[in-house]
């Protein structure tokens, strides 16, 4: 499964999310302040830890 680092370009919160986190992200906004965000807040998550 597709991981992504979100960071929300309202509060600052960074936090790793999976695909299904980021749909829903994207339709209901950040998680911590609830500030509209576009697919521009994901990076892709590189790390195999």
């Amino acid at each position: 499964m597709s991981r992504y680092e979100f960071t929300c370009p309202d509060c600052g919160q960074t936090i790793e999310v999976n695909e299904e986190m980021r749909e829903a992200t994207l339709a209901h906004g950040c998680p911590v302040c609830g500030a509209d965000v576009t697919g521009a807040a994901f990076a892709p998550n590189q790390s195999t830890n």
